[in-house]
């Protein structure tokens, strides 16, 4: 076993979490993310899949956790998240900052923004005044109280999941929890 295998999440999944799934899922999945990161962009279909597979049974949280000395984009797209967010529009934005990974100016997620069926005075305000910021800085601190080091990193009801060798790891993980 490693270290990192006895971190536990310091922050319960709440209300305030862009969660899928049901409350009363088996199992809480919780990612801990950056836009900008290819293995979390690669990460991503997984998890829809997983749910997918387990619909009813798995509850999965977003958390935000941009490496911002590595990937300049990352706070501005977890930014214009937020924001689509606070308008009901969390997972589409997820879908196409993750689908436009390479993309991630401000210019370019303003666009991505317009897409979605958001009050756009609303969004170009929010991002303005960095209405979010605190939120996702809040992730970030309870990522670095509960362990995360990098991108993506996974919490299986709780207790921190290594996915380096691959996710279908976090396939086995939750398969396993279920038979319970």
């Amino acid at each position: 076993m490693t270290a990192n295998q006895f971190f536990k999440l310091t922050a319960p999944v709440s209300a305030v979490d862009h969660v899928l799934g049901p409350e009363h899922a088996r199992v809480t999945l919780v990612e801990y993310a950056d836009f900008e990161c290819p293995n979390c962009k690669q990460a991503a279909p997984a998890v829809k899949l997983l749910l997918e597979r387990c619909a009813e049974q798995v509850r999965f949280a977003f958390r935000h956790y941009p490496l911002e000395e590595v990937h300049p984009h990352a706070l501005m797209a977890a930014q214009a998240a937020e924001c689509a967010g606070a308008q009901g529009q969390f997972w589409p934005m997820h879908d196409l900052l993750f689908e436009n990974q390479l993309h991630l100016k401000t210019n370019q997620l303003r666009s991505y923004a317009e897409r979605l069926p958001i009050d756009m005075a609303r969004y170009t305000a929010e991002m303005d005044d960095q209405v979010y910021l605190q939120r996702i800085r809040e992730h970030q601190r309870s990522g670095r109280d509960s362990g995360v080091r990098g991108t993506p990193t996974f919490y299986v009801n709780g207790r921190i999941h290594d996915v380096s060798f691959g996710i279908h790891s976090l396939f086995d993980a939750v398969q396993a929890l279920l038979k319970k």
